[in-house]
């Protein structure tokens, strides 16, 4: 996500999935971890826009960056030091994304991390610095000098919810996630944050997602349950079709919680594996549902394929469609565009067999409509807020399932103007 358009109305999705309003009286406390966010002028609205988590000790970390040719400089700088496995600290600002900003971005990301380091005590290569907002425009640097400071008096094991409310760019609301499980023997807490509505086609990576736990958790395996979990998480949802250049998201294991450390994957590291997927998987559902101008939270199951990259192609040429996006906001059951799109998607198919499904009501059967009462009752399901649209090619035992919205007016208005 990189843009920082602060006019956007409430998205009309909030409160839809589960425990957006609920999840602010949680317990984001992990043990070994502290968080700030402050103020420091880059946006232009006087809103959060710099922020800190910090491990007291170093930790393990695994990371996933945007894989658009176009790299920010925090991206850059992030992607060579999380091959040592090792960080302890993030510095995040929303409002710049100091992208396309040449060697002097480069420059400024790294002076950034060195006062960061100064005022921790620690190496300035356990830091990891990420941005967000527009592209092209030079970091203010002297608002990082005298912000940082301040941010690091702020640090807080309280400090949870300023650091989410500073990374937010056009985000409706706050999202984030905890749960907990146990290893050999030891209670082990996992919390979550993400922010992003639009510039969404992660594509190995998300807009800028923080992950803390006091798991311990050897570097490599933690890289591996962090692309697992992005693969049915962050891999899965697209807004507008578009990666960014800044996109990041970053897991840090302390150790805190005092078991043996997790090499390889056993049933303790099963454990792990599915609480890091069912956190990561809710915090790229609510991207979705905050979806810039989005009016419809829409999954797309394609199954019956041939191999799941088929039915992956299927499933993001239907859900990157402006045709089928702009029919779902319409509210208008048009599943020839659908067909359409499933058929340039480059999977395999015959159009013959193909059977589409709003919800439990069929609307095509065998690449034809089937029209009457049950087009009639599958149109319906469209005026609903969130709805399921499945795709069965017919064709072999694979799937896939991708997160998505409509596109709307709104939009287009959020886009046309975002750097005013």
């Amino acid at each position: 996500m990189t843009n920082s358009h602060d006019k956007r109305p409430p998205s009309p999705l909030v409160g839809e999935g589960k425990g957006e309003g609920e999840m602010k009286s949680h317990d984001f406390r992990v043990p070994g971890f502290q968080f700030a966010g402050i103020s420091a002028g880059i946006k232009k609205n006087g809103k959060k826009d710099l922020a800190l988590i910090y491990s007291e000790v170093p930790a393990q970390v695994a990371g996933i960056f945007t894989t658009n040719a176009v790299k920010a400089a925090p991206v850059r700088i992030g992607m060579e030091r999380i091959k040592n496995g090792v960080g302890q600290a993030v510095i995040i600002n929303s409002g710049n994304a100091n992208a396309c900003t040449g060697g002097q971005g480069l420059k400024d990301a790294q002076q950034i991390s060195s006062w960061v380091a100064k005022g921790l005590g620690i190496d300035e290569k356990l830091i990891f610095p990420a941005s967000t907002g527009v592209i092209g425009v030079p970091l203010p640097l002297q608002k990082f000098e005298d912000g940082v400071p301040k941010l690091i008096r702020s640090l807080s094991s309280d400090g949870w919810m300023n650091t989410v409310e500073a990374i937010m760019t056009t985000d409706a609301f706050q999202k984030v996630e905890t749960a907990t499980c146990r290893i050999k023997g030891k209670t082990v807490k996992l919390c979550g944050m993400v922010k992003g509505a639009g510039m969404i086609r992660p594509n190995m990576a998300t807009m800028l997602s923080f992950l803390v736990t006091d798991a311990n958790i050897k570097a490599s395996l933690l890289q591996k349950m962090l692309q697992k979990a992005a693969e049915v998480s962050y891999n899965s949802i697209t807004v507008d079709g578009d990666t960014s250049t800044n996109d990041t998201v970053l897991l840090f294991a302390n150790g805190k919680a005092g078991h043996p450390q997790l090499m390889h994957i056993d049933r303790n590291g099963e454990a792990f594996q599915a609480m890091l997927n069912k956190v990561c998987s809710h915090l790229a559902k609510s991207v979705v549902k905050d979806g810039e101008g989005a009016t419809k939270f829409v999954e797309i199951l394609v199954s019956g394929a041939r191999n799941r990259e088929d039915a992956k192609k299927a499933a993001y040429a239907i859900g990157h469609s402006p045709l089928v996006k702009t029919a779902f906001f319409g509210e208008d059951a048009n599943w020839g565009r659908i067909l359409c799109a499933l058929g340039y998607s480059g999977a395999r198919i015959h159009p013959d067999r193909v059977d589409v499904l709003f919800n439990q009501y069929p609307i095509v059967k065998n690449g034809m409509g089937v029209g009457g009462k049950l087009e009639e009752k599958a149109g319906k399901i469209l005026k609903e807020k969130s709805f399921r649209i499945t795709i069965n090619l017919h064709q072999g035992k694979a799937s896939y399932l991708l997160f998505t919205t409509d596109l709307s007016f709104e939009y287009v208005k959020i886009n046309a103007s975002y750097r005013s």
